[in-house]
């Protein structure tokens, strides 16, 4: 919503402007410049990177749109199943601990907490260092740094949608140059009209100059920082992981450990210390029932 409302005042301001300039708006109705810009730039996006960063920019592009950052919820349920984790490991034996981690999907704990389920690269994350929890021969700086490497990689592979969007950001400009170049091209060749048709010719070739600055700074690159913004947000569920689990490695409690996860969080995001334990106290009380049961 936020990245509409801000099209909508950009162009509204411009067009707008113009107008109150006394410019009229329909000189700058160029489709075919657009045409000439746009699919310039779809082009060399296309040649640019392989065909799963182009799928993966059009997701990152939804989720920019939505907004979807992860909300107070899938903190909470991030911790809680850290916290539930931590207290199996603390209290049961490996192959009960294993059987969680093994088939997350068919986990009792996993299925308490739908958002971290529905991230398969979390869910997966968790599990692979809790099963290192368990060998038990790993230390916990081999493990940081072992989870540190995989952080920047997974930061890596997701904000590649983000520098391609940059980099075609970064060369309309210089399409929209190319559109104008052609449309002085193709006014050359009607010198022998009368002024006002040379001139409307002239005009309509700027508009491609106007149209690869106005999309490079006014639309793809504020659209590029929105994707990087979310997928960072996003990156952050992965920290909250790492300094649970190695708190937790260190000799901390699950309830101090996931206190330590906590603080990784933005304080503007950053859910309160009373309910987080109201989360952890409920989930506890949900698997007492289904023990009874």
């Amino acid at each position: 919503m936020g990245i509409l409302i801000g099209l909508v005042v950009t162009l509204g301001c411009v067009l707008g402007g113009f107008m109150a300039m006394g410019g009229h708006i329909d000189v700058l109705m160029q489709p075919w410049e657009l045409v000439i810009i746009g699919g310039a730039a779809v082009g060399t996006f296309l040649v640019a990177n392989p065909m799963s960063t182009v799928k993966d920019t059009g997701t990152a592009m939804l989720e920019a749109f939505k907004q979807a950052v992860p909300k107070e919820k899938d903190y909470l349920e991030t911790l809680g199943v850290l916290h539930s984790l931590m207290r199996e490991l603390r209290t049961k034996s490996r192959s009960e601990v294993e059987a969680h981690i093994d088939d997350p999907d068919n986990s009792a704990i996993f299925q308490a907490f739908p958002s971290v389920l529905k991230r398969y690269d979390l869910t997966h994350f968790i599990c692979d260092y809790c099963r290192l929890i368990i060998i038990g021969n790993a230390r916990s700086h081999e493990i940081e740094a072992l989870m540190d490497e995989e952080i920047q990689t997974i930061r890596s592979d997701k904000l590649k949608s983000y520098h391609a969007m940059v980099q075609i950001g970064d060369g309309l400009p210089a399409l929209g140059i190319v559109a104008a170049v052609l449309g002085v091209v193709k006014a050359m060749g009607a010198l022998d009209q009368s002024p006002e048709i040379l001139g409307a010719l002239i005009g309509a070739a700027l508009v491609g100059t106007f149209l690869g600055i106005f999309l490079s700074y006014a639309v793809v690159g504020p659209i590029a920082t929105k994707i990087k913004i979310v997928r960072e947000k996003n990156n952050r569920l992965y920290i909250i992981v790492k300094q649970t689990l190695l708190a937790y490695m260190n000799g901390s409690l699950p309830q101090v450990a996931i206190e330590f996860g906590r603080k990784t969080i933005s304080s503007y995001d950053r859910p309160s210390i009373d309910a987080v334990e109201q989360s952890t106290l409920n989930t506890g009380a949900i698997d007492m029932t289904k023990k009874a049961a």
